[in-house]
């Protein structure tokens, strides 16, 4: 540290070793986060950035037993972290033993073989954090392809000829989605295998654009639900579903998890007077959201941005919800999505102390839990739809 600098303070927040086994629970490991907090650090606030990685630990079986942070002007090109601090972080692994240490952001292979070295002990960043969550969620076989190919070109500049760090791993969080097994092959198999997921995906999307363009000549029109990570997409999905689908009920799974939806689920509502439409959970969107998944998930992001109408939906309890506004716009934009077909959802009303039902033109408030604004919604849906019916061919 340096004397004088505001910019170089460091802090750390740790429980002693002995607490820490009393709240660890069994099966999970145990991790300890280092994060980097440079100048000029975004919009989204360190504090949240921290606590969302926490929830991505505990999304991917894991469990936050001490932060350890640094305040520096820019990034240590070898070790992401300053070297003192990197020896502070050595001397907190050798006291409470963790299974694991995870870095804020994505690593470069040098600082991934050089903290390796130093720490001795298994090291994953955000982006292989967020892989093995997928990794364990996609249940279709398309959903399963994506993220091992972006687990595969996550992994590949990272192989080293000895297979030191790789056969560290072991098993546990780091470890799922191109297999345990596969992270111990040559580059070339690796390439090989890159190159069949993607003619694989290439038949997929030959299939759903097929069966888009079916949609269209039959007149059905779509819907999709977008949003941030655990904004309550799959809740909203659900209660669609059991008032105006035929089965009269919840069709995905939904919980407070980040990343419960990976693979998309369509399903065929009825928004009265004989007016039906697709209605399509999504992937949700987080922050930094890892290139190689980007690339992977391209074509079904670009599926659900091709609907008739865009829900946006937002969990406006969450006291960051502007800025997570800001971060599926951009998505939305930079996927093409035109602004006039988004209707932004302000969800969990039901949360909030002091509610007005007042927003942006062409916001809507409800609840998806308690089932508050629902109605509204459908008739919002049906409406814009029908403005929009001459733009379509009718149905053969």
């Amino acid at each position: 540290m340096r004397n004088g600098n505001a910019g170089w303070r460091s802090f750390i927040i740790a429980r002693k070793k002995q607490e820490v086994k009393l709240i660890n629970s069994k099966g999970k490991e145990r991790v300890i986060i280092a994060a980097l907090k440079v100048e000029g650090y975004g919009i989204h606030g360190f504090d949240h950035y921290l606590e969302e990685l926490g929830g991505l630990v505990e999304a991917a079986g894991g469990q936050v037993i001490a932060t350890l942070v640094q305040a520096r002007r820019r990034m240590e090109p070898a070790t992401y972290l300053g070297r003192g601090k990197v020896e502070e972080l050595k001397h907190l692994v050798q006291e409470l033993e963790p299974d694991t240490v995870v870095f804020d952001r994505e690593l470069s292979p040098v600082q991934l073989r050089n903290l390796e070295q130093l720490l001795d002990i298994k090291i994953l960043d955000r982006t292989i954090l967020i892989l093995d969550i997928f990794a364990q969620r996609a249940r279709s076989r398309e959903g399963q392809l994506q993220v091992e190919l972006a687990m595969l070109q996550y992994r590949l500049p990272r192989l080293r000829g000895s297979g030191t760090q790789l056969s560290r791993l072991g098993a546990g969080i780091g470890t799922r989605g191109a297999g345990e097994q596969k992270l111990e092959l040559d580059r070339r198999y690796i390439r090989g295998r890159i190159q069949e997921i993607k003619r694989q995906m290439a038949k997929m999307e030959a299939t759903r654009s097929l069966h888009r363009k079916q949609r269209h000549r039959s007149g059905i029109k779509t819907l999709s639900l977008v949003g941030y990570t655990n904004a309550g997409k799959s809740s909203l999905f659900n209660s669609l579903c059991s008032i105006a689908h035929k089965s009269g009920s919840g069709q995905v799974e939904a919980d407070e998890r980040l990343f419960q939806t990976l693979d998309t689920t369509t399903r065929r509502i009825d928004l009265g007077g004989g007016q039906q439409v697709l209605i399509t959970d999504t992937v949700g969107f987080i922050q930094d959201l890892p290139p190689a998944l980007v690339a992977a998930f391209h074509s079904t992001l670009e599926e659900a941005i091709d609907a008739d109408l865009l829900l946006h939906v937002v969990d406006i309890s969450d006291p960051n919800y502007l800025d997570k506004i800001g971060v599926v716009e951009k998505v939305l934009e930079e996927l093409g999505a035109e602004k006039d077909r988004i209707i932004t959802v302000f969800n969990k009303v039901d949360l909030l102390e002091d509610h007005t039902g007042s927003g942006p033109k062409g916001s809507i408030y409800l609840s998806a839990r308690s089932g508050q604004g629902l109605e509204d919604l459908m008739g919002i849906i049906a409406q814009r739809l029908d403005m929009d019916k001459s733009d379509y061919i009718s149905p053969i």
